[in-house]
């Protein structure tokens, strides 16, 4: 007897299986007009019960409001709360400082290899300044830009004189 109604107690809720199960199966039948009555009986006392507890924790959530008001206690502070706790959480992983520490010395890495790359073109450019060919092009833009100079000068000076 007490096996029965252990199996009557159960702590778990029903599975979808045995929802389908209990839903496409027909009981009534099988059952006397006094169960019937029973049933019927115990549905609205659950039907009640299950009303009661709605409205107990309703009363419970609207007096939680309350406290959490009277304390200063909001919905934003709660999300920076939580919010800092994971950040937190979440820093203390190792998956994270292994992670920020990989990526820290692949920045260092990188850091590095851009500076010799910036060194390297710095070298390139004083030694292509310094030869005879870069020599060369330097004077001829220097002479063309003198001679474009003169030549602008020289026709200013030819209109102011037409005027």
């Amino acid at each position: 007897m007490e096996a029965q109604a252990q199996g009557l107690l159960e702590s778990e809720p029903l599975q979808g299986r045995d929802e389908d199960a209990v839903a496409s199966a027909d009981f009534s039948s099988m059952l006397s007009e006094e169960e019937k009555e029973e049933l019927r009986a115990e549905l609205v006392q659950l039907e009640d019960e299950i009303t009661t507890l709605r409205q107990v924790l309703s009363a419970k959530e609207r007096h939680l409001v309350e406290i959490k008001q009277k304390l200063g206690m909001n919905l934003m502070n709660e999300l920076k709360q939580n919010f800092s706790k994971s950040w937190h959480d979440m820093q203390t992983t190792t998956a994270y400082k292994k992670t920020h520490e990989t990526l820290s010395h692949a920045g260092q890495k990188a850091t590095a290899a851009f500076s010799n790359v910036g060194t390297a073109i710095s070298k390139k450019f004083g030694d292509m300044r310094n030869s005879p060919t870069f020599k060369s092009f330097e004077e001829r833009v220097e002479t063309t830009v003198t001679s474009l100079k003169v030549f602008f000068r020289r026709r200013k000076y030819r209109e102011a004189k037409e005027e």
